[in-house]
């Protein structure tokens, strides 16, 4: 069963940046898939970013384009989100995911609040 901890949430102010951190352990077998997803109040989850463990992007969304940055740390299973340039539209729950081999697990959450 793999856990994954999440941290880097928090309050900001328009313009802020945030870096959202996720560190995976107990994995049995390789981690293929690292990404964030989120979700605001009254919508649905959403991809924002997914990278895989050998540092290749597969996927960011339009909407954080130019202004997020994901990275990852293959070697200690640790996926980064760096979000620059924020905004109150950004605001959002951020869900860390993570596919290992067929399997798809996701971290508690962390709260995203932007606002002046």
């Amino acid at each position: 069963q793999v856990q994954l901890v999440e941290s880097g949430g928090g309050l900001v102010q328009p313009g802020g940046s945030l870096r959202l951190s996720c560190a995976a352990s107990g994995s049995r077998f390789s981690i293929n898939v690292m990404g964030w997803y989120r979700q605001a109040p009254g919508k649905q989850r959403e991809l924002v970013a997914q990278i895989t463990s050998g540092g290749k992007i597969n996927y960011v969304d339009s909407s954080v384009k130019g202004r997020f940055t994901i990275s990852t740390d293959g070697a200690k299973n640790t996926v980064y989100l760096q979000m620059n340039s924020l905004k109150p539209e950004d605001t959002a729950v951020y869900y860390c995911n993570v596919i290992e081999s067929i399997n798809s697990y996701w971290g508690q959450g962390t709260q995203v609040t932007v606002s002046s």
